[in-house]
């Protein structure tokens, strides 16, 4: 497969949890935590909530008469104490060292506050370009936060290169007309035009 360091794209689109930082212990801890609140199916959940918004995951699993909103609120809240584990992607430090401010941006279903900690628990800095979950008024698979990201970076999203590692993600970037290079094992290679491992 070729890489995407061979071609010259307007900008780079990047989720945030599984492609700029592995944040998965973190997350599946609070949802389990969550589940078990509820007594929901935690492994149906986990299947299928990353790279989605938390209140549509919420929504999504909701039992009769639950608050969406206070249970997001909940989620957050729990999300924003738990970093223990959070660590970056190898070779991302020097991808984004390498990049002027209008060359990228972060596109994430995580709630600004959360995503804000995180990449601070990686030591990476906030971009000029930050789509996050109260953005949007729908979330991905919806592509409308990478036509954002496009917009404010004033770039074309067809010269743009998107980087998920999630369904979701991975079919908002696809939608969205975007180039797609896959980060990690969680989606089939081919439904991207690139897959990586890391950025090394």
């Amino acid at each position: 497969m070729p890489s995407f360091r061979d071609t010259a794209y307007a900008a780079f689109l990047f989720d945030m949890d599984g492609t700029l930082l592995d944040s998965s212990a973190a997350v599946e801890r609070v949802w389990r935590r969550w589940c078990d609140r509820h007594g929901i199916d935690a492994e149906a959940l986990i299947a299928v909530c990353h790279g989605v918004r938390g209140e549509d995951t919420v929504r999504r699993f909701a039992t009769p008469g639950m608050d969406v909103d206070a249970e997001a609120a909940w989620l957050n809240a729990a999300e924003l104490e738990d970093v223990d584990g959070v660590v970056p992607i190898a070779g991302i430090h020097d991808l984004i060292a390498g990049l002027a401010p209008d060359d990228w941006a972060i596109v994430t279903s995580a709630p600004r506050n959360l995503a804000e900690i995180r990449l601070a628990a990686i030591g990476l800095p906030v971009p000029a370009v930050f789509v996050t979950a109260e953005d949007v008024t729908k979330g991905k698979p919806d592509p409308q936060g990478f036509h954002l990201a496009a917009d404010r970076l004033g770039v074309a999203i067809g010269e743009c290169l998107v980087f998920e590692d999630s369904p979701a993600g991975v079919a908002a970037g696809n939608a969205a007309g975007a180039a797609v290079a896959i980060v990690g094992p969680r989606v089939p290679a081919e439904e991207g035009r690139y897959a990586i491992a890391d950025y090394r």
